[in-house]
């Protein structure tokens, strides 16, 4: 197995990184440099941009309008987005609901769905979890009941991110409670301004409103807004959780904190040096790096087996991607503390004046890290994809 790049790749990975230069407004780098969060707006200007030039649903094949790339390809620009940095086209909509209609919807489905996806006509949300199924999502209780052309749901989901801008949501029902578990969920898609559709935002530790409770009051669904077959859901969503947990990873995202770590601990000093001249922290700096590179490299054999397979179909593997992924960003988090020190409270009382220029750069670096406590629950948490590897591993 050939993990080095080809000259075409390292070509399309320059193409890639000039196009950011020339279309990423400095503004909107500046705050993700900084670890803020961007508006609704600017998250849609830029991600049409990446549609006007063919990039924003690469990985969809070229018959529904995708770039066609290979997995390679694929790896190559969602790193580079994520190291320059700038936002990755809305998973929701291209990574998860996007696979599930074109492999599994009707005709029809894909040709009024997938356009709005590419072009964010649609902000999608994912309506899985619920307050009694998080990882035992089998779990859920919100139930579809048919009648007539209609789909009357009730229930309610939890820890639906970015619930408060989406026009859609894809959501598992339960529409067989006789059935086993797994057996009896369908995979329904209806718009937000359905009536009956509550949102209530959930605020987190960070102090930000990312996630948001949605309830459901006897929603009224057209019937043919279910995907593919009537309790099927359970197979749909273990197809989208696989390509989820694949992108968890996030090499980029590590690599540009490591960047930062780094800048940061030439700054700021502690024993009148700069922190990165401590023996102590460079070591632990140098151990999360190693981790990372063994994990780029776990990553490009799972790129290079996709590549060579060419079915594009999720592996079980991507379980280790998102156990080492959630937990080296975590580890990354906790060195960006280590380095600020005190400066990680939330006001700094000792400037003369009132005021403290550091705070700029530095008022992000704390809810970041609570923020990221998260990566290692959701998408299926740690302790889930072990049992997921125990299995594979055992064949059982």
């Amino acid at each position: 197995m050939n993990l080095s790049f080809t000259a075409k790749e390292q070509a399309f990975r320059e193409e890639v990184q000039q196009f950011l230069r020339n279309n990423v407004p400095p503004q909107m780098r500046c705050k993700l440099l900084e670890g803020r969060n961007l508006s609704k707006d600017e998250m849609i200007a830029w991600w049409r941009t990446l549609n006007r030039k063919g990039w924003a649903i690469n990985q969809w094949p070229k018959k529904y309008g995708g770039a066609g790339w290979n997995s390679v390809q694929q790896y190559i620009f969602k790193e580079e987005l994520q190291m320059y940095p700038a936002p990755v086209p809305l998973a929701f909509g291209v990574s998860m609901v996007g696979p599930v209609i074109y492999t599994f919807g009707s005709e029809p489905q894909r040709k009024y769905y997938l356009p709005r996806i590419a072009n964010v006509d649609d902000w999608w949300c994912q309506g899985f979890s619920e307050p009694g199924a998080g990882s035992d999502l089998a779990s859920l209780k919100t139930k579809a009941e048919r009648r007539g052309n209609k789909w009357i749901i009730n229930g309610q989901k939890t820890w639906t991110t970015l619930a408060q801008y989406a026009d859609m949501i894809f959501c598992l029902c339960r529409t067989d409670p006789s059935a086993k578990q797994q057996m009896g969920i369908s995979f329904i898609v209806f718009s937000m301004k359905s009536k009956g559709v509550t949102v209530r935002p959930i605020q987190t530790i960070d102090g930000d409103y990312e996630v948001n409770e949605v309830f459901l009051d006897d929603v009224e669904v057209p019937i043919e807004n279910i995907i593919g077959e009537e309790n099927k859901g359970w197979d749909y969503a273990k197809f989208l959780l696989g390509n989820e947990r694949t992108g968890i990873a996030r090499v980029g995202v590590s690599k540009e904190r490591i960047r930062r770590i780094k800048e940061l601990a030439s700054k700021v000093e502690s024993g009148g040096k700069p922190i990165i001249q401590d023996a102590a922290f460079r070591e632990k700096l140098t151990a999360c790096e190693i981790e990372l590179k063994a994990l780029e490299l776990t990553q490009l054999r799972f790129v290079a087996d996709e590549s060579e397979d060419g079915t594009g179909k999720p592996n079980s593997a991507s379980s280790v991607l998102k156990i080492k992924g959630s937990e080296i960003q975590q580890t990354t988090t906790e060195l960006l503390m280590e380095v600020i020190g005190p400066f990680a409270a939330p006001y700094d009382e000792h400037g003369d004046d009132g005021s403290n220029e550091a705070m700029d750069w530095l008022a992000q670096v704390a809810p970041g890290y609570f923020n990221n406590r998260k990566l290692s629950i959701y998408g299926g948490s740690n302790e889930i994809q072990r049992n997921i590897i125990a299995k594979a591993v055992l064949e059982l």
